[in-house]
């Protein structure tokens, strides 16, 4: 049975397990649950079931299975590739309601999530006991713990704590049968047969669907400094965030603004950055009319760096120290200390997806460079780019301290680019070595490209394992394997 087929027998059955209220069929209700973040992916859906615990997902991961309908797990739908809306009609299992709180284990340094609880959320929570989660990002107010999991989420903070895998200390799941794996204890030690965590988290909800969490936590470092580092062209921001890693021990985050996104967010914000120069124009008409690919370099900014360093004593010192050692690489530089300053110069970064996403529908292609190929990467992929699609505009920025870079490309007046587009640069992307998905995922977006950086036995394990977990291909059957 089809989702799109559900019997009314079976629609009685899920309401007895979660509430009539948290059965959804309304089209005017679903619809929000059927277009992921991008608008670039949408479907439909007959049915989404929000349970409220572990049980009544097992529960209802028992009926579906049992009428072989297909579900797509779905928490705050901040995804990027596609990989968490029902393309081909699924019923949708979303984890809002999943939202407990346990008290933080401050002597393991420890919390225990729902999966639906925010990163927002998780983060205020933490910081009541002088802790702090992790993995940060734009989208903390509504991308939630299970998705970010599920995805294997990065953010801006990878270069000092890694990526959500990384935090994962505990992981309680359903699988597609509705059986729930549960491995809690937060152990830093524990040898006891394959690592269940580490296979969920990046499985994009493939294998199970995670329902609570087990992080671990970090001091609270209340000492910040952030710069904004002006450069002439990408090659030297690349040459430049090689030498903040090794010579900064307090560094938190390395962000890269490269020149045509950094004129689109400027035009957004409706204000210049305090360093570099950007094009002018009308923050009205989205920017578009004031950028033009064009030849990094040319116009004196083509890249900018938003640097933080924190610590329990000021940091300050040691950022400027390490600033000044860079030399003529830097054309200008602004520091800010306090709250304010900081969140005026990190909004240029933290504020082009929002741009992006104003000014049309982008095709995200999130991808991560070895450090020897990374400024090849950034100087050669707007000719690629071209080349596939003349008219087409990308749009690069990312966590450059950990070579991931988000390549962003618009088509004339904010329309898709050529569906040739993402092959090229992602075909580029596996030429120069890297990795075709950074932090976003495969989800539907790459999955004609996967075999670009995974063999074909890598694929078969990856079918094996799906089928040990999944033999009907229940969960989220449209995501991640080919």
């Amino acid at each position: 049975m089809t989702a799109s087929a559900v019997e009314p027998a079976v629609i009685e059955e899920l309401a007895g397990v979660v509430g009539p209220a948290h059965v959804l069929s309304d089209p005017e209700v679903t619809a929000g649950y059927t277009l992921d973040w991008t608008r670039r992916f949408a479907g439909s859906t007959p049915l989404v079931i929000r349970p409220g615990d572990t049980a009544e997902t097992a529960a209802v991961l028992g009926v579906l299975a049992a009428a072989r309908i297909p579900v797509v797990p779905q928490g705050g739908n901040t995804g990027l590739v596609g990989g968490s809306v029902p393309l081909a009609g699924e019923a949708v299992l979303s984890t809002r309601r999943l939202r407990s709180c346990e008290p933080v284990d401050e002597l393991a340094s420890q919390v225990t999530l729902g999966a639906g609880v925010t990163l927002a959320e998780a983060q205020a929570h933490a910081a009541g006991a002088g802790l702090s989660v992790g993995v940060d990002l734009a989208a903390r107010d509504s991308a939630t713990i299970g998705g970010m999991v599920a995805t294997n989420a990065g953010g801006i903070n990878v270069v000092r704590y890694g990526s959500m895998r990384a935090q994962v200390a505990g992981i309680e799941a359903v699988l597609a049968d509705g059986s729930v794996v549960s491995h809690m204890a937060g152990l830093e030690k524990d040898n006891t047969g394959y690592d269940l965590e580490g296979l969920l988290a990046g499985s994009e909800g493939t294998l199970g669907i995670i329902t609570r969490v087990r992080l671990r936590l970090h001091p609270v470092l209340s000492e910040r400094a952030t710069a904004l580092l002006a450069f002439d062209t990408a090659a030297d921001a690349v040459v430049a965030a090689a030498a903040l890693r090794r010579t900064v021990a307090s560094l938190r985050a390395l962000e890269a603004v490269f020149c045509d996104a950094m004129t689109l967010v400027s035009q957004h914000l409706g204000v210049n950055p305090p360093v570099g120069t950007v094009s002018t124009g009308s923050a009205s008409d989205g920017g578009l009319n004031a950028l033009t690919p064009r030849t990094p370099g040319a116009d004196g900014g083509a890249a900018w760096l938003v640097v933080e360093a924190a610590a329990r004593a000021d940091p300050s010192d040691e950022l400027a120290t390490a600033v000044a050692d860079l030399g003529d690489l830097v054309t200008d530089a602004a520091v800010a200390l306090d709250p304010g300053a900081r969140q005026r110069l990190w909004a240029f970064r933290e504020h082009v997806t929002e741009a992006i996403s104003a000014a049309g529908i982008p095709h995200k292609l999130d991808v991560t460079l070895p450090a020897a190929r990374l400024a090849e990467f950034t100087d050669g992929v707007t000719a690629v780019v071209r080349a596939a699609d003349p008219h087409a505009l990308p749009l690069l920025f990312g966590h450059l301290g950990d070579g991931n870079v988000h390549v962003n490309v618009l088509g004339p007046d904010g329309a898709e680019p050529a569906a040739g587009v993402d092959d090229a640069v992602l075909r580029y992307v596996a030429d120069l070595g890297g990795s075709i998905s950074a932090e976003h995922g495969i989800g539907t977006a790459k999955l004609a490209q996967l075999h670009l950086n995974r063999s074909e036995a890598e694929l078969a394990a990856f079918a094996a394992i799906k089928r040990a977990l999944d033999p009907a291909g229940l969960l989220n059957p449209n995501v991640l394997l080919p």
